[in-house]
């Protein structure tokens, strides 16, 4: 209770001598911050159990437990998510674009600590998928409760949840300009110059404390050896259209292996075929097992032979160039079946470190095998596995400019800049032709609970169970015309629902149909409801989307239309009604914006 009082003070204290825009700004640093410190006790996390578990590993012996951790560790989180923290795990960039789409940016405050445990397992035991997605889940979690508990209007939450979102790929990087460019690129629609301000300061802080806390030990960094040659753009543009087919392979076979496991209901058998496949896919493929940035490390540092080095397959063939580069193909073909083996069997974790490992073992075979058939021997296999990463990560995210500046951070400068916008950029137009959407946002576009349109953002805002009329007076198909005059006195509505004793809608009668014979004495006690109503041009469930109404308000030109659940009579539903409610959620928005 006292905690509740000194909370109710200090907000009294605030609206009498801080502003609202400076104390926003107060409040992005903070975010920023404690976004910061949650992506490094992540890392440190997954890092303390990956070296407790494959520490001094024996490479006669390794491939065996890489059948078991995998398994163990989505079995524990899945443990963990039904019966102690009691919610579900997936992709949880796209929770929290649904949270802010139609939760008004309220997250739960569980949030702010589950995605990290429940990742570091998954990750921790060698789950093929990444930290950034937990973490920035933990910082848009962080934002949205802190703006609660301060009594921000929607607004605010959802840009200190950009804040939060923006301190944690900072963090987890030292990337300030990427992680700002992440938070408006997926995170947030709209985006003002005012609202850039926050963004700048939250990524500024969590990169500070990434540094005082780490220093130069973040997930993944690399200095650039070579430059750009200009002559190797048409080899560039190449890699481009590669990187995009890559990102529409990974992207279908995600959803794919998702909705195949999806059909399993029994969480424990899911659980376990999952990890079973995940595990012989890692048997197989050492490299897949956790982020896989150590691997990435490896071809950039020239190591590529220690790519081969755990596997029992492969361990005698580290001269052959050839055997190396079709084990990498092997790595890209199954990489994302075993992504989504981990999401979909219950683990936790992102597809934003999975898009790099990919795009970076894309661009090694890429030069690898121009460089193995002659085409150009001198091709510098660091820059183009570096752009690669770029290209897959622009084509799987939709996040071209992030991709770019995540990059060029990451190596310590901008000498590759014009090779990452060429393939970016190619990258992203060739997975767009095939996929309009990202892997964050395709099933809430899907669904209508996203959209990029104004106007069918503002209609996915309207909950129609709340404009439904259900003072319309109802008549049965056996009464006579002049029961249904007694109903025309008491209602104020032209329209008159006839209804079985099913409670189901067989008719309607307008006040037009019954006109000119309504004070007709033998027409009143002869003619019956049922020989006057006709059918509706449409009907409309509660459970539809407002964009789908408003298409069948459309195709019918009707004013007024029934609403039909599960074949009984709910009520009517109207334009005017929806337009009333539009021009408020409008007005609200323009006034929050």
């Amino acid at each position: 209770m006292k905690a509740n009082e000194l909370l109710l003070r200090f907000l009294i204290w605030r609206v009498r001598h801080v502003n609202t825009k400076n104390f926003v700004l107060f409040l992005s640093g903070v975010i920023g911050a404690l976004s910061g410190i949650a992506a490094v006790t992540l890392k440190e996390a997954v890092h303390f159990i990956q070296d407790f578990l494959t520490g001094g590993f024996d490479i006669g012996y390794a491939n065996l437990l890489y059948l078991s951790y995998p398994l163990l560790g989505i079995l524990i989180t899945v443990f963990l998510t039904d019966y102690i923290l009691r919610e579900k795990n997936g992709h949880g960039i796209s929770d929290t674009l649904y949270s802010i789409s139609k939760k008004s940016s309220l997250i739960r405050k569980r949030r702010m600590y589950s995605k990290m445990v429940t990742s570091a397992l998954t990750v921790g035991f060698g789950g093929s998928v990444g930290l950034e997605s937990p973490i920035v889940v933990t910082g848009s979690a962080i934002g949205s409760n802190t703006g609660r508990m301060m009594h921000l209007n929607y607004k605010k939450r959802t840009l200190l949840i950009g804040c939060g979102a923006a301190g944690a790929i900072s963090a987890i990087f030292n990337s300030p300009i990427a992680g700002v460019i992440f938070s408006i690129e997926v995170m947030l629609a709209d985006v003002t110059f005012s609202g850039l301000i926050p963004l700048l300061i939250s990524s500024v802080s969590g990169s500070l404390v990434s540094l005082t806390l780490l220093g130069d030990d973040i997930l993944f960094s690399f200095k650039l050896q070579e430059s750009f040659r200009a002559e190797d753009t048409p080899l560039y543009i190449l890699l481009g259209v590669v990187c995009g087919l890559t990102s529409v392979y990974f992207t279908r076979v995600m959803y794919r292996v998702e909705n195949w496991v999806g059909k399993i209901k029994n969480h424990l058998s899911k659980a376990v075929l999952g990890g079973i496949g995940l595990g012989l896919i890692i048997f197989i493929f050492p490299p897949i097992y956790g982020e896989g940035y150590e691997t990435i490390k490896d071809l950039l540092a020239g190591s590529s032979p220690r790519v081969l080095e755990k596997s029992l397959f492969f361990t005698h063939y580290f001269e052959d160039n050839w055997l190396l580069v079709l084990f990498l193909v092997g790595v890209m073909l199954v990489k994302p079946v075993a992504s989504a083996l981990t999401i979909a069997a219950g683990g936790s974790g992102g597809i934003f470190a999975p898009s790099l490992f990919l795009g970076g073992v894309t661009g090694f075979v890429f030069a690898r095998v121009v460089g193995l058939t002659g085409i150009d021997s001198t091709i510098s296999l660091s820059n183009f596995t570096l752009v690669g990463m770029c290209g897959v990560m622009s084509g799987i995210l939709h996040a071209p400019m992030t991709a770019i500046f995540l990059i060029a951070e990451v190596t310590g400068g901008y000498t590759l800049f014009v090779p990452l916008m060429l393939v970016s950029a190619i990258a992203f137009s060739t997975i767009s032709y095939f996929e309009k959407y990202s892997l964050y946002t395709k099933n809430l576009v899907e669904r209508g609970d996203l959209t990029y349109d104004r106007d069918r953002q503002v209609l996915s805002l309207i909950d129609l169970n709340k404009i439904i009329e259900k003072d319309l007076l109802i008549i049965d198909p056996e009464k006579s015309l002049g029961d249904l005059v007694k109903l025309v006195r008491l209602s104020k509505r032209n329209i008159f629902p006839v209804v079985n004793n099913g409670h189901e809608l067989v008719g309607i009668i307008t006040l037009d149909d019954i006109r000119e014979i309504m004070f007709d004495e033998d027409s009143r006690k002869n003619i019956t409801v049922k020989s006057l109503m006709h059918s509706p041009p449409a009907y409309v469930s509660s459970h539809e989307t407002m964009q789908s109404v408003m298409m069948k308000f459309e195709k019918s030109g009707a004013w007024n239309l029934p609403v039909i659940d599960d074949g009984e009579y709910i009520g009517f539903v109207s334009k005017s009604r929806i337009f009333n409610a539009y021009r408020k959620k409008l007005i609200r928005q323009n006034r929050e914006f």
